[in-house]
């Protein structure tokens, strides 16, 4: 086992949540989209391709496969790193792993996003979520389900438009965190913040105040998340680990949650 891997092991076991068989009892559930030709991009991003370098039987006998890819930071399931809207805060390779792994919360908002395309997750919401599970504790990663992620299979439902190009980013239509919820998220320190979505804000956004707001802090952001609904409200462990990109403002992200045993 890699240096790596064996440091990544220690940190779940110090921060997993107690049960003492959890990483044995708990269930894993995958919160990535995959990565493919169909994978959601940005419209004016490089969408991901995947070149087959070599699928068959060699000479000598074996079987040998092997493929090249690429696309752009921002796309599929992905981290938003801090640098990417705040000059001089943490790159992708710049963020401790504390803060892309840790006991997470589920804010569930999909009746408000089920009003609207363009809905604002804001501070009503928080406040509703507070009242009924205590305050978002420092350190938590902080999930927004809004129920979107259904719709990944339809371009046209989930960005609002089918079209790619500059032109197309003023027909984004999703929903989004506001600026005043982010500011929350803010002085309760949150430790990232994630989003079922294609952007934590919402699709019309202009100056893309949510980004700023929350980046400033050094909070990392994970956009497009999955299967938000087998996680439960509170009790959950997530690691998120993206590519790790030297410089990078974001990266592809591999998002997993253990969910204890009873929980959900």
């Amino acid at each position: 086992m890699s240096r790596i891997n064996v440091a990544v092991c220690a940190l779940v076991l110090a921060c997993a949540p107690r049960t003492p068989d959890v990483l044995r009892t708990g269930r894993w559930i995958d919160l990535t989209h995959d990565f493919s030709s169909e994978a959601i991009y940005w419209p004016t991003a490089k969408p991901f391709t995947l070149e087959v370098v070599s699928a068959e039987r060699t000479p000598a006998g074996y079987y040998y496969a092997a493929n090249n890819f690429s696309a752009a930071e921002h796309g599929g399931t992905h981290l938003d790193a801090p640098v990417h809207f705040a000059e001089g805060k943490w790159t992708a390779d710049q963020i401790p792993l504390e803060r892309l792994v840790g006991d997470a919360v589920v804010i569930d908002v999909q009746p408000g996003a089920d009003s609207s395309a363009d809905y604002r997750i804001d501070l009503k919401a928080l406040d509703e979520w507070e009242r009924k599970h205590d305050a978002i504790p420092a350190g938590a990663i902080v999930l927004f389900r809004t129920g979107w992620s259904r719709h990944w299979s339809n371009r046209a439902k989930y960005l609002g438009t089918t079209r790619t190009g500059a032109r197309a980013v003023s027909e984004l239509h999703f929903p989004g965190i506001d600026s005043a919820a982010a500011g929350r998220l803010v002085e309760r320190r949150v430790g990232a913040v994630g989003i079922d979505t294609p952007s934590i804000d919402y699709g019309q956004t202009s100056t893309y105040p949510t980004h700023q707001a929350l980046f400033a802090a050094n909070i990392p952001a994970f956009e497009n998340v999955s299967n938000l609904d087998q996680v439960p409200v509170k009790g959950s462990f997530v690691i998120a680990l993206p590519m790790k990109i030297r410089g990078g403002s974001g990266g592809p992200l591999r998002i997993v949650a253990l969910v204890p045993r009873g929980a959900g």
